[in-house]
């Protein structure tokens, strides 16, 4: 996929607070996010309530928020920068959760802030079990009865 010029600044949402054990494969894959999107010259902030990861590290995001994970914070954040993007796929559930939220209250729209790397209707599709099991059905794919 062509890198997309006009996208100039990123909005990273982390995965929260981490136990041993979970999700630190998110905080992996944000760290690394980031590193990739700053080698592209894009701008990177990070929100993130667990000040305890690798992705709060300094050199991680030009601008990192250790705020709690909600659209208050969010407003805040997109308030503060000029966001052209988020990518809410690298802070798991968390993140996903969240950018659906700040869709159906309409702040991504607001603040003209694009989703990459998901939509919200994918995000749909896979949250719901059965409808991701028709879709596998519907595509060929082989799925357990139950």
């Amino acid at each position: 996929m062509p890198k997309d010029s006009s996208i100039k600044s990123v909005l990273i949402i982390g995965s929260g607070p981490i136990i041993i054990g979970q999700a630190c494969e998110f905080d992996y894959s944000g760290s690394q996010a980031s590193r990739s999107l700053k080698e592209e010259g894009i701008e990177v902030s990070l929100i993130n309530s667990n000040p305890a990861t690798i992705m709060t590290d300094k050199v991680t995001a030009d601008h990192i928020y250790l705020l709690p994970l909600n659209t208050d914070s969010l407003i805040q954040i997109l308030e503060e920068r000029k966001i052209d993007a988020v990518l809410p796929t690298m802070g798991g559930q968390t993140a996903l959760n969240l950018a659906k939220e700040a869709d159906e209250m309409g702040i991504w729209k607001k603040y003209g802030v694009r989703i990459i790397g998901v939509n919200i209707a994918a995000i749909e599709t896979t949250e719901n079990r059965e409808t991701f099991r028709q879709l596998m059905i519907d595509i060929g794919v082989g799925c357990c009865a139950f």
